[in-house]
């Protein structure tokens, strides 16, 4: 895991040298910045060692190329048996890029399987690519006659570059052409057809979940787990517990007596893990909002409430293991929020917006999660994520996803139950009372909303709790502090309730 900065055109290594000291919190391991020889590009990266720590140093540079990636590939030992072990000079995931590349593939970046982005200059040309759901980020501006590209925004703050855009998830910039798309989400299905068989498909789920759990778990290094109690992170916690080499860790944040501290105890207890926890206060908030604010590079207010608990448990995994599996996704692919439960009736509707939901996740909750817990170097794996358990995921019908739970109520007032199929899949992992339990926001059920109140009237001075509006202007205000360039930052963010499909009336 690491944060990168390519200039092409540009031949300033102290502008790359600048821009990746502002992004050095990506990669504390090791910085470098190359100028190559025969390619009009300097490149400039930071290193959290995770896989290959004491050969995997970049830039990758070998003949006319040079390569920078940040993230994982998780199917890099299969790729070197395929592309021949005698090509290689490291142990790095990374440099399976670069021979992948070399093939007479045109479709040779749908191989990658894993979280990632990099950039490759090669051939007088440079190529830029990002994983299927933007896991990673990307971002490239225009600088003088030529391309600037970076890990995060703030690399270019105080920049003259114009036109910053992200690269979108699952697509390929090539020097030479344009942008091509290539991974695109496969559809939601909707209603069941007649004679398929439950039972079957939770089970079937079930193997494709420890499968996508054991892949994200590859690394020369410790992995850990956030656990906040709730089901998913409690899903991937236990089924880690079951695979890890020695004893799992785990990291559950809140307020003192908050109900995700209490579950979590319960959830790790169960499932043997070496526990540890922070009990955050709405001064502790109070201190490092301007902080989690400027890292995560967006003002609105549904992120930065998910962002602060992301934070202190990130702040705390830290302190022990160099990465951590994340249950980021079983929301969008199994219909786990609150807003869902509308869409219960209208299989459809819902296994379309789910659909949306996954294909814009990379500029709101994956936009979280990777710049907060790497603003702590700490890498985030989201297995839930996994390109397999996406695609079934997304052909397991809806109406199996957000479901009524009583059959003999009426069909307009029956109960509902998120997440239905998740559950039934992973209900021996954990107490029932636990695995039926109704889902709350990772900031209620930590506390955060009600520890953000406190401290937002601990920083205005107000004798009464701020509204909806006023806590997004406190936000953006603690943002346009930080930058010099703010309104690019706030045109590139996106906003969590934006674009969902519409219910017919």
């Amino acid at each position: 895991m690491c944060g990168f900065v390519c200039l092409w055109n540009v031949g300033d290594e102290a502008l790359a040298a600048a821009m990746i000291e502002k992004i050095a919190h990506r990669g504390p391991d090791a910085v470098a910045v190359t100028r190559a020889p025969h390619a009009p590009v300097v490149m400039a990266h930071c290193r959290l060692s995770i896989i290959g720590p004491q050969d995997g140093a970049q830039p990758i540079h070998q003949g006319d190329d040079i390569l920078v990636v940040n993230g994982e590939i998780y199917n890099h030992v299969d790729l070197r048996a395929v592309l021949g072990e005698s090509v290689f000079e490291t142990q790095s995931d990374s440099e399976t890029i670069l021979h992948l590349s070399r093939t007479a593939s045109r479709r040779w970046v749908s191989r990658l399987d894993g979280m990632f982005a990099f950039v490759l200059a090669t051939r007088g040309r440079i190529l830029a690519g990002r994983d299927p759901l933007g896991i990673k980020p990307l971002y490239v501006a225009r600088l003088g006659g030529g391309l600037a590209f970076a890990s995060e925004l703030k690399a270019f703050d105080g920049l003259a570059v114009s036109d910053i855009e992200a690269i979108p998830p699952g697509s390929l910039f090539d020097s030479n052409g344009d942008m091509r798309r290539w991974f695109r989400m496969p559809q939601g299905a909707a209603e069941a057809e007649t004679g398929l068989d439950e039972q079957a498909t939770w089970r079937e789920l079930r193997l494709v979940l420890e499968d996508a759990v054991k892949k994200w778990m590859v690394a020369d290094v410790e992995v850990g787990a956030f656990l906040s109690g709730g089901l998913d992170s409690s899903i991937i916690a236990a089924l880690a517990a079951r695979a890890a080499p020695a004893r799992l860790k785990t990291f559950s944040v809140g307020l003192e007596g908050s109900p995700d501290l209490v579950a979590a105890r319960r959830v790790a207890a169960h499932i043997g893990s070496a526990h540890f926890e922070h009990a955050f206060t709405p001064d502790d908030v109070a201190r490092v909002l301007p902080h989690v604010i400027y890292h995560l590079e967006s003002a609105d207010v549904d992120l930065v409430r998910s962002a602060v608990p992301t934070h202190f448990a990130a702040a705390l995994a830290r302190r022990h293991v160099k990465a951590v599996l994340t249950g980021e996704g079983a929301d969008e692919l199994f219909a786990g929020y609150t807003y869902h439960h509308a869409y219960v009736d209208r299989p459809r509707a819902l296994a379309d917006e789910l659909t949306r939901s996954l294909a814009t996740m990379h500029n709101i909750n994956l936009q979280r999660v990777d710049r907060i817990t790497m603003a702590e170097s700490l890498e985030a794996r989201t297995p839930f994520l996994d390109r397999d358990l996406i695609t079934f995921a997304q052909s397991i019908p809806a109406s199996l996803k957000m479901r009524r739970t009583d059959p003999s109520a009426a069909e307009s007032t029956g109960p509902t139950t998120e997440k239905w199929i998740l559950r039934k899949a992973c209900q021996d992992l954990l107490p029932h009372d636990l695995v039926w339990r109704k889902k709350a926001q990772f900031d209620e059920g930590s506390g955060t909303v009600d520890a953000l109140r406190e401290a937002l009237m601990i920083m205005e001075g107000a004798k009464e709790p701020l509204d909806r509006a006023a806590e997004g202007a406190v936000y953006e205000r603690l943002l346009r502090a930080r930058y010099r360039d703010p309104e690019r930052v706030l045109a590139n963010a996106g906003k969590w309730e934006s674009d969902r499909v519409a219910l017919a009336v």
